[in-house]
């Protein structure tokens, strides 16, 4: 096969198309925007809308919000909210359950913002490269 007719994951054993595939980057931008969203609409409703104008504690509400929602559901269901709604999620590369550790790890890597947008090979960052996982879609 030539490089003309290679695909992204392929190189992970990945399908091309259909479940398992690699998710496209407008569906993982799109979770990650309806993540940060309902964050925010969660904090807001536990701790008052200074957590969006207060410095201090309060400030970091919305972030913790979106690190405990994403850790959660994604040790749950391999999937944060956004995902779920996206239908896409995360796995291992051998297509196993992510975990909790990993799914907890992954999170705070997440929260950090720089291991997720350096980019590594077949659209993984940093994060996923390290913990050997890959965002696939659902359906």
């Amino acid at each position: 096969m030539t490089d003309v007719d290679t695909y992204p994951g392929q190189s992970l054993g990945l399908p091309a198309t259909g479940p398992g595939s690699l998710a496209r980057w407008a569906s993982r931008l799109g979770a990650l925007v309806l993540d940060w969203g309902a964050s925010m609409i969660v904090a807001i409703g536990a701790f008052g809308g200074g957590v969006l104008t207060e410095s201090g504690w309060k400030a970091w509400m919305v972030l913790a919000t979106y690190f405990v929602q994403k850790s959660v559901l994604t040790a749950l269901t391999g999937s944060s909210f956004g995902q779920l709604v996206s239908r896409i999620g995360v796995t291992r590369v051998d297509g196993s359950p992510i975990g909790p550790l990993r799914a907890i790890a992954r999170a705070a890597m997440v929260s950090l913002v720089v291991p997720a947008v350096v980019i590594g090979p077949d659209r993984r960052g940093i994060n996923d490269l390290l913990l050997g996982t890959v965002v696939v879609n659902r359906r």
